[in-house]
């Protein structure tokens, strides 16, 4: 007799159910992103100025023009970074500690430099800029003479939510597949078997 195995068939279909769930999972991702991504355009449009974010990675204030008052420097690095033409090079970068304690980066400028003297000499002072990830201030316009950076650009945030979504639908058919392939052999199996002993 022809029997299908029971456990093995629900671990299988429980598995494809969470692909699936999975995949659907990252579609919704996808609209948040897009809504995500689309006020950050706007925001980048705007001209007006917004508080400092307070914590985080910089959140609704992302891409937003904004100014910090620099009191004190506490380290001066480079990042890699491209300049207004594209061209890559070093972002000059300066730690400042704010009036309330609290600590922002702030990318000073372009250089070809590693650690041009030119922004290490900045200790300070009020600076204006965009708003970008992590989040560090870009200033605009540069400091101490150097270059001006690339502005903060939302279409260089990963939106790759649809390809996952695919994957996991495709994991999931996938495995259909394959089960239906060994649960064909498997019954077939018995079927010649059950022949061989009439």
């Amino acid at each position: 007799m022809r029997r299908i195995p029971l456990i093995p068939t629900l671990l299988v279909l429980a598995a494809v159910a969470v692909m699936i769930g999975l995949g659907f999972w990252q579609i919704g991702r996808l609209h948040e992103k897009q809504a995500m991504l689309a006020a950050f355009r706007v925001a980048q449009a705007e001209g007006a100025e917004v508080p400092w974010p307070d914590r985080g990675e910089g959140g609704d204030a992302l891409y937003h023009r904004s100014r910090v008052l620099c009191t004190r420097v506490t380290a001066h690095s480079g990042i890699a970074g491209r300049n207004a033409q594209g061209e890559p090079g070093v972002a000059q970068t300066a730690d400042c500690v704010l009036a309330d304690g609290r600590v922002a980066r702030v990318v000073l400028g372009w250089s070809r430099q590693p650690l041009d003297p030119a922004g290490a000499r900045w200790q300070g002072g009020e600076v204006r800029g965009v708003i970008a990830p992590g989040p560090r201030l870009v200033a605009d316009p540069p400091l101490e003479g150097l270059a001006p950076n690339a502005k903060p650009d939302p279409s260089e945030i990963p939106n790759n939510h649809l390809s996952y979504a695919v994957q996991w639908f495709l994991f999931a058919a996938v495995a259909l597949v394959i089960y239906a392939l060994a649960l064909r052999k498997r019954l077939s199996g018995d079927a010649n078997g059950s022949s061989a002993t009439d």
